[in-house]
């Protein structure tokens, strides 16, 4: 077949695809297939929060030129081409704690059991910098990398450090020895997290450049702009911005360009939404990989990328549905190409202890989500698995271009510390976090256990849990919110607070609105009580009422049922004690119904749920 009736074959078949679409939609909307327009396949377009549009359907009319392999800039499909795929991206851990001995012990029962690299907490409560012999006793610095988060302190654990290793006489290969001293404060002026100097750090970095061992000083810590709420572009864009800065410094501090960008490492979040956090880690590399180029060393542009779980996405509520975003976003990161993966333990957004499981068992956990992918689904066997694919490849270019964008915005206001000064940064993702929000409170964006599918049997919390100190804008937290007040109220009194659901007509008609009722009532932490079809005629009314021992009711069923039913519905509802009668669904189903017989309030799909549910909670006395 020629290369002219393959086109005319290809166009032929996505003709019929449109069709098909068109007559899906037009059944489901109720209107003629004409009505649609001439694409009716762009109604089931999405658009992300970097005001990318995602496709229903990608197909060769998409196929980008393919990329270079990876280790070749611009390093979109990985930073290195021989990366072990029998070991794959290293696994790491995270550790704060402040007893040597104890930490020394947990470092090497997780090396024997997985973990190949090490992410370390040092100063502010946790270990002490001069602690850190202790704590490395017996670590093989040469086969597990090592990361130190230690803020204000590092130049301390620097000193520390560089000693331990200069004192270590079994090492055979000091290159093979790779360190992070994580000093981070470009990123940290942004977080508010103490941290030190710019000055500080640019001496850390000429003096990592001269060791033997490969130091890199710095890390750009993207997770601060995606806790703070950042869509994946306002992430990339400000961090590559950050990272631009430091090169600045670097360069005036005399250093010469590739061995200032051998100084910088990036650290990004990994969420859930798994095909988003492929696309950025490739787009990162490709923005990093751009810089690089434009100041003269494109081939030192393969900058290491840390990935680590969202806090932002974890939740308190439901917290083991986290075991399952972690999964999602170590697979997101190790297909996307991260040189490590931090999976946080799936209790993070809870004191330790608050579900009555040991420190141990939630590091097992997270530790064995990457074994799994690694060992048992091999998912680090090939290299950018995602490469060709024409959905990934386009939403890495769409992100990228955002990014890029964003990164314009911030050097037009005079690069990264102006704009930080200025409010450009922040605002920015302050804008974003607002949309989401309001798309979580609309329950637009589903927070399973949360605001979809709660579990409203989950104990109580421990008194006292809430977002104090917290460092992330975690997503779930107004409703959550909501169900601490019902956790005190539950405690306080022994109960919930309750609505009556009041259904009308048989369980065929109200069943999908006291469904949805329920469920967005248990959101707030409420229980619904469901006597069952209510019979208006006679005394059912009110002696549900009673039985429910409260005074708001939700009436539950169908829009017709509503236009005949919904006034003298109400109006029984008010008469046997109720004082706030709610509607499941929209209040033209009503009609003309005035007066006591018209229902307070309605609840639809496309609510605030949050200010429904807070308003809900005052009345009951919560």
């Amino acid at each position: 077949m020629s290369l002219a009736a393959e086109a005319e074959d290809a166009a032929r078949a996505y003709a019929q695809w449109q069709d098909a679409v068109a007559g899906v939609l037009a059944k489901s909307r109720r209107v003629d297939p004409s009505e649609l327009g001439p694409e009716p396949q762009r109604l089931l377009e999405t658009t992300t929060y970097d005001d990318v549009t995602v496709s229903p359907l990608y197909s060769g009319r998409d196929e980008l030129a393919e990329a270079p392999l990876p280790g070749q800039f611009p390093f979109v499909r990985g930073s290195s081409a021989t990366r072990d795929v029998n070991t794959g991206w290293l696994v790491s851990a995270r550790y704060a704690d402040s007893d040597p001995a104890g930490l020394n012990e947990k470092i090497l029962g997780a090396l024997e059991n997985g973990v190949s690299a090490l992410w370390l907490a040092v100063g502010d409560g946790a270990l002490a910098p001069d602690a850190l012999p202790a704590a490395l006793n017996g670590v093989l610095v040469d086969l597990a990398p090592l990361t130190l988060d230690a803020g204000a302190d590092t130049v301390a654990a620097t000193d520390i450090l560089y000693a331990l290793l200069d004192a270590r006489t079994d090492i055979a290969d000091r290159t093979a020895v790779r360190v992070g001293l994580g000093a981070a404060p470009l990123t940290g002026a942004f977080s508010g997290r103490a941290d030190v100097t710019l000055a500080q750090a640019v001496d850390l970095a000429r003096a990592a450049a001269e060791r033997t061992e490969t130091v890199r000083a710095i890390t750009v810590d993207g997770t601060a702009f995606h806790n703070a709420g950042a869509s994946d572009a306002e992430e990339l864009g400000a961090a590559i911005a950050a990272g631009l800065d430091y090169l600045r410094e670097l360069a005036t501090a005399g250093v010469a360009t590739a061995r200032a960008l051998g100084q910088l490492e990036f650290r990004f979040a990994a969420t859930d939404d798994q095909f988003q956090t492929i696309a950025k880690f490739r787009a990162g590399r490709r923005l990093w990989a751009r810089i690089a180029q434009v100041a003269g060393a494109a081939d030192a542009g393969n900058a290491p990328q840390h990935a680590v779980t969202s806090e932002a996405m974890m939740t308190q509520r439901d917290p083991w549905v986290n075991m399952l975003r972690t999964t999602l976003a170590a697979f997101g990161a190790g297909v996307g190409g991260a040189d490590a993966v931090t999976v946080l333990p799936f209790d993070a957004a809870l004191p330790k202890g608050a579900l009555g499981v040991s420190e141990g068992f939630a590091a097992r956990i997270a530790r064995n989500t990457q074994l799994l992918l690694l060992e048992e689904s091999n998912l680090g066997r090939v290299l950018d698995p995602g490469a060709g694919s024409w959905y990934v490849e386009d939403l890495t270019d769409r992100i990228a271009e955002k990014a890029w964008e964003f990164f314009q915005q911030i050097e037009t206001a005079g690069g990264y510390r102006a704009a930080l000064d200025a409010g450009v940064i922040a605002d920015r993702i302050a804008a974003t976090r607002a949309r989401r929000e309001s798309d979580i409170a609309h329950r637009k964006t589903a927070v399973t256990g949360v605001n979809e599918f709660p579990n409203l049997n989950d104990p109580p919390l421990p008194v006292g849990v809430a977002e104090t100190g917290a460092v992330a804008a975690r997503y779930a937290a107004p409703f959550e919110a909501l169900r601490d007040r019902s956790d005190v109220y539950f405690v306080s009194q022994g109960s919930r607070p309750k609505v009556l659901l009041a259904p009308l007509g048989p369980i065929a008609e109200h069943n999908v609105r006291t469904t949805f009722a329920a469920n967005l009532l248990a959101a707030g932490g409420i229980e619904a009580i469901n006597p069952g079809p209510l019979d208006l005629a006679g005394d059912a009314v009110a002696t549900a009422v009673g039985e429910s021992g409260t005074s708001v009711a939700v009436l539950c069923g169908t829009d017709a049922r509503y236009g005949e039913h919904a006034g003298a519905a109400t109006a029984a509802l008010r008469e046997a004690g109720i004082t706030t009668v709610l509607l499941a669904g929209p209040e033209k189903a009503v009609g003309d119904v005035q007066g006591d017989a018209r229902p307070d309030g309605y609840l639809t799909a496309r609510i605030d749920a949050v200010a429904a549910l807070t308003d809900l909670l005052n009345t009951l006395g919560a």
